[in-house]
């Protein structure tokens, strides 16, 4: 993922909507949209509960 599509991401797995994403980062809510679409299709994710649940499970890799 690019340095935006993380950003966007991390937020977004925090339980951000798109319009406040858009207000932390400067973005429209259109961007927001653009970089969720490309962002799910690179992790092969379908909603905000997976793409949370991948990005936790890639920062605290099982033991």
């Amino acid at each position: 993922m690019t340095e935006r599509e993380t950003q966007v991401a991390v937020l977004v797995a925090k339980g951000h909507t798109n319009r406040e994403v858009a207000a932390a980062l400067f973005l429209s809510d259109k961007t927001v949209e653009y970089h969720l679409s490309h962002i799910y299709i690179k992790l092969a994710v379908r909603s905000r509960v997976e793409l949370a649940g991948r990005l936790a499970a890639s920062t605290h890799p099982p033991t």
